[in-house]
């Protein structure tokens, strides 16, 4: 089974990113999102903030009260190999290209996704393979829950 975009996630700033039906993906990020700190988070090189589920479910069993959106990923994504990612891999996902560029450190505004505010839970010098991913933007266009991933 391909790999699928189960959310698509926007906020007028900060988290959670809440679920929408669609969003354009633009140069500078979906359309209907915001940051509040553009100088950590957003503009090109980190236009677009994925997650995948299996993670979050895993974070879940944990004991940990994350759920899709509240890390502020933009695309909660299901079914794709996460540990096989590296900066540079390009991912299709709609009707956008986007070419992966750093792996997110996160920050005490998601704390209330883990446990005891453990959100370093997800620090990638800790566990790379298991953290949130930033992306640039290589070809805009829409996309929305149940799109396939592709990523080559």
């Amino acid at each position: 089974m391909p790999a699928r975009v189960l959310q698509v996630n926007t906020s007028p700033g900060g988290v959670p990113k809440r679920a929408v039906a669609e969003a354009w993906v633009g140069r500078e990020g979906l359309s209907g999102d915001a940051v509040n700190h553009p100088k950590v988070h957003g503009g090109p090189e980190r236009a677009v903030c994925l997650f995948s589920l299996e993670l979050i479910q895993a974070l879940q069993a944990e004991g940990h009260p994350i759920f899709p959106g509240s890390v502020g990923e933009n695309l909660t994504v299901a079914g794709l190999d996460w540990p096989t990612l590296e900066v540079g891999a390009v991912v299709e996902v709609g009707g956008a290209r986007l070419q992966l560029t750093q792996r997110v450190e996160p920050c005490k505004t998601i704390a209330g996704s883990f446990a005891d505010g453990a959100f370093k839970r997800i620090k990638p010098d800790r566990v790379p393979d298991q953290t949130r991913w930033y992306a640039r933007v290589l070809t805009e266009g829409t996309v929305r829950p149940g799109d396939e991933v592709r990523v080559g």
